[in-house]
């Protein structure tokens, strides 16, 4: 039976890309509990990386591959989604829960 993916859009395109659902859930939940933990002024978009690693277990990083990739991914489908907003006017960019 093939692996569930999950469709991941980006904001300013029409370009989309399939990842499994484990690594969008696992990528998901770590991105989230980043966020939160950062508090209201949200998470820099240099952080995402380190965040996500430092959440995910080292079997799960053995077989994710390419954490940026896999992250920025997430990251944006979250956004096209409404699940997580880009914080206006700050530098660098940061990101938090939609309100």
């Amino acid at each position: 039976m093939p692996e569930e993916k999950v469709t991941c859009r980006t904001p300013n395109a029409d370009g989309t890309t399939r990842i499994p659902r484990w690594k969008f859930d696992a990528i998901r939940t770590a991105i989230l509990h980043a966020i939160d933990e950062a508090g209201p002024e949200g998470l820099s978009f240099k952080q995402i990386n380190d965040e996500v690693k430092a959440r995910l277990s080292d079997y799960e990083l053995d077989r994710l591959g390419s954490v940026g990739w896999h992250a920025t991914s997430v990251k944006l489908e979250m956004e096209v989604a409404g699940d997580i907003a880009r914080v206006v006017g700050v530098t660098p960019q940061r990101i938090v829960r939609a309100a």
